[in-house]
């Protein structure tokens, strides 16, 4: 029950005039809210039943406090330093019930003065007590010891150290209250260097392997440092820091240097490379949002751009013998907006390359194998790490890349490992039926490259490292052995239960959430809050977090001081999960709101709306498979199962007899999807007898793919055949396909051509450019529609139409914590041409036309109707 709702028993006329009275109050005083300055953002309106309003604004310190109108005037009632939210009036007008703090306040109208209202609820928070945690399928991060004896491995933040084969295993005392993430082994097989959260930063760490000691602190900044690779001679480290900062670590002295500055995307961070004999490092940064593959020399800092093209080539690895760099690309299309859904590994020659000779391979044989002792002791001392000579001829280096893994399909993550002769490339590919899996591609001289599934796990990620010539693969959160010439992969049993607490755990997340959005959030002055004060605000609350929901809230809560979009914090848990859940059966029949078992209509193609389907207006239901209909029941408890069955057996009423029906029943979201498909087929009947069938109607849900194949197949059948446009954008929920949106729409004729006796026709087949086109959009057109809205003005494509859209756009990413769960923030904003942020301006219309509740409800189309007159006096002038 919500407090201080209205409850009242009077006849029903007079809650009829109750509420008319209270509505037309509402109507007023909304007035009153909108033509009062200084504005700040008023909402939570609730009324008594006198029609006294109530409701908070920030207009006066920022803060959420109470207002109501006194004499027409905008009166604030409370005046605290922090916000108030869900206020609720009581019936008779003397108390209001609210939220500060968390706790619950009750506000005495009449004396003006406000207390906390005395609750005690006694339970028992568990999430201070150590829970049982396991590390099998858990394992996130793992290395091999360099003598090929020992497995470092992370598993739900926390380091532990075994045998090679996983049977002794050791959980090494690193803070229980933070995360570790990556893990690597230094060079005297004893001591590893780890990356942990030390206030919600990833910083760098070692420890002895061996667990007899605490953890070294290594850095101490206030920003992320990731990605980890350790030098061939174990004498140095790189890993990316923050946004903008490539790293070197001396692992003698343990001093870090910055190498390059450059920008990297700190949420998605490139994983750097060195070269084979230590002197290069390769990385990725990038240029106008996509990827470019650049090394950097160590000894003279010179850094070299390998590709330099408009498309993204990510993830590049070396080769064994430094002649080769590979990397995944798509040549031709960019990774923005849509990602890299159809690329390819690719191998660069830094020099001029030329195939190996098979007579000098002959001409070996007959040489004699001076295979003494001398000859071998000298190969154990000879350095071939700096034996390794690199040479990158910068000259026509994109020109002479090669393709080694399929043609189609996605490939990407390339690892190198190199045999003699032969490398071997790992990388994930769905080029077999759609599922991502491992494949490896093998290259070897005199023979052709082979392509080869490894083992038949669907993976999405997976991680190599070696010991002595000895390979390890990471696959669904276990540790297997790697065959590479062979591609079996066999898992190593690793079993080992640990002990953490929950209450640790969510501290740990909330700072490491609220660091993720120090570091990427798109503004960085934050919309002019002070990010590190809210930190401190809300995290005094921490220690009375009870559930896992609480969490949500309070992380939630503080995100939305941001007043951003496209956000959001995202936590599950076993200990949240319900025990039932149950679906409604929709079956497309629409009951009289007056009498609730009584036919109205039927939905158009529902699971009702099938040939020779003998139910129509008027039957009335009697019956639910077996179950006989209580007319005093509500009615959706007949249609409601733990799970959605496949068939439903229904028995009307018509003319005293009784007509048996059988449905296939659908979800009740799909349902809604098809309520509002009428809305359009509506719309369209409503532009087609207004316009006379000379303009196309063309409504977008939403910004997604399936919604722009339907723009498509729209306007290559009607749009193709009229003469004009109107694209409704209106309650479109956004996604992200703007860009082919428009580039379809831009398209103009620009040649013709014919047959000889034939009709002539233009080039290219569609050009909706030549022709009027309006866009209609209203206050719930979001995300890339306004994307889409914006650009098609900038483009002078046509006219906009309808009243500003919602300013919600925005691009977002996210990251996983330690658990599972999920933060989503906004890090690119999306600007006009001349420098607008669209997420504060939104996009006015060219002409401002409102549709309001009483219009929906006469069924009147002021919006349709203004576009369609617009386009038909365009029509008249051409």
């Amino acid at each position: 029950m919500r407090v201080g709702r209205v409850k009242t028993s009077p006849i029903e006329n007079g809650i009829k005039e109750i509420t008319i009275q209270t509505l037309n109050l509402i109507i007023q005083k909304q007035k009153n809210i909108n033509n009062t300055l200084p504005r700040g953002k008023d909402f939570w309106t609730t009324i008594d039943q006198n029609g006294n309003l109530y409701f908070v604004s920030d207009e006066d310190n920022g803060e959420y406090n109470l207002y109501t109108f006194k004499s027409d005037q905008k009166t604030r009632l409370t005046a605290f330093e922090t916000s108030i939210k869900r206020p609720h009036v009581s019936a008779n007008g003397k108390n209001i019930v609210f939220i500060k703090d968390y706790q619950i306040h009750l506000y005495n109208i009449t004396t003006n003065t406000t207390k906390k209202v005395p609750i005690r609820i006694y339970l028992n928070n568990t999430l201070g007590k150590t829970q049982d945690f396991q590390v099998k399928d858990k394992i996130s991060y793992f290395d091999i010891s360099p003598d090929n004896k020992k497995i470092a491995f992370v598993s739900r933040g926390q380091l532990f150290v075994s045998d090679i084969k996983g049977k002794f295993i050791q959980q090494i005392p690193t803070n229980s209250e933070e995360r570790v993430v990556e893990v690597k082994w230094l060079k005297d097989n004893r001591n590893l260097l780890f990356n942990q959260t030390d206030g919600g930063y990833l910083n760098l760490f070692t420890i002895s392997a061996e667990g007899k000691s605490l953890a070294k602190q290594v850095t101490s900044d206030l920003r992320n440092n990731v990605n980890i690779e350790i030098s061939a001679k174990h004498t140095q480290a790189v890993y990316i820091s923050g946004r903008d900062e490539l790293r070197i670590l001396n692992l003698e002295n343990l001093k870090s240097t910055t190498a390059v500055k450059d920008e990297f995307w700190a949420l998605y961070a490139p994983q750097p490379r060195f070269s084979p004999n230590d002197e290069y490092i390769v990385y990725n940064a990038i240029r106008n949002f996509e990827n470019d593959i650049f090394t950097y020399h160590i000894p003279s800092k010179k850094i070299i751009n390998l590709t330099q093209t408009g498309v993204t080539e990510n993830s590049p690895f070396w080769s064994k013998d430094g002649k080769y760099i590979y990397f995944d690309s798509n040549p031709t299309q960019p990774s923005y907006p849509y990602g890299l859904n159809e690329a390819n590994i690719y191998r660069m020659p830094l020099d001029k390359y030329e195939a190996p000779y098979t007579f000098k391979k002959f001409e070996e044989l007959f040489v004699e194998n001076k295979d003494n002792e001398e000859e071998k002791e000298k190969e154990k001392t000879k350095d071939k790490i700096e034996a390794i000579k690199i040479n990158i001829n910068k000259k026509g280096l994109m020109d002479r890349i090669e393709r080694i893994s399929p043609s189609f399909g996605y490939q990407g993550g390339a690892y190198v490992i190199d045999k003699e002769e032969t490398s071997y490339i790992f990388y994930v590919s769905n080029h077999d039926e759609g599922d991502t899996k491992l494949w490896k591609t093998t290259i070897k001289p005199f023979e052709e490259n082979k392509t080869e599934k490894v083992g038949d796990h669907k993976i999405s990620y997976f991680q190599i490292a070696s010991g002595k010539e000895k390979h390890y693969i990471l696959l669904d959160g276990n540790i297997h052995t790697l065959d590479i010439e062979s591609n079996k992969v066999e898992k190593i049993k690793i079993d080992f239960k640990f002990r953490k607490t929950l209450s640790n755990e969510f501290k740990q997340m909330f700072q490491e959430a609220w660091a993720g959005f120090e570091e990427n959030f798109y503004d960085g002055d934050f919309h002019g809050e002070d990010w590190k004060k809210l930190k401190n605000q809300y995290e005094v609350y921490l220690p009375y977090i009870s559930n896992r929901s609480h969490l949500r809230l309070l992380f939630n809560d503080m995100l939305g001081e941001l007043n951003t979009s496209h956000f959001g914090f995202r936590s599950t848990g076993k200990e949240e999960e319900g025990f039932y859940k149950t679906n409604t059966l929709a079956t497309g029949i629409v009951f009289s709101k007056k009498d609730p078992y009584l036919v109205e209509r039927i939905i158009t193609d529902s699971p009702a709306d099938v040939a020779n389907k003998n139910i129509f207006p008027g039957d009335r239901l009697l019956q639910v498979n077996t179950q006989k209909i209580n007319p005093k029941n509500n009615r959706e408890s007949y249609f409601t199962q733990p799970t959605l069955d496949k068939e439903i057996r229904l028995t009307f009423e018509r003319n005293a007899q009784k007509i048996l029906v059988d449905l296939h029943p659908i979800q009740s979201n799909s349902l809604k999807g098809l309520l509002y498909d009428e809305w359009v087929d509506n719309n369209q009947a409503y532009v087609d007898q207004k316009g006379n069938k000379k303009i196309a109607y063309v409504h977008m849900k939403n910004m997604g793919g399936n919604e722009l194949l339907n723009f498509k197949k729209e306007m290559v059948s009607e749009g193709y055949k009229r003469d004009a446009l109107i694209l409704d954008l209106r309650n479109n929920t956004g996604g992200n396909v703007h860009d082919e949106v428009l580039q379809f729409l831009s398209q103009k004729p620009y040649l013709k051509w014919k047959y000889r006796g034939g009709k002539t026709t233009s080039q290219p087949n569609f050009g909706p450019a030549a022709k009027p086109i309006i866009i209609l959009i209203n206050e719930q057109t979001l995300s890339d529609a306004e994307m889409t809205s914006a650009g098609f003005k900038e483009l002078g494509l046509g006219k906009v139409i309808g009243t500003e859209s919602y300013r919600w756009i925005i691009f977002t990413s996210g990251k996983g914590l330690v658990d599972g769960s999920f933060y989503r923030l906004p890090s690119w904003g999306c600007y006009t041409l001349d420098g607008k942020n669209l997420e504060k301006t939104g996009v006015a219309p060219d002409i401002y036309i409102k549709e309001t509740f009483k219009n929906r409800m006469e069924g009147t189309q002021p919006q349709l109707d203004r576009a369609i007159s617009e386009i038909i006096k365009q029509l008249e002038q051409n």
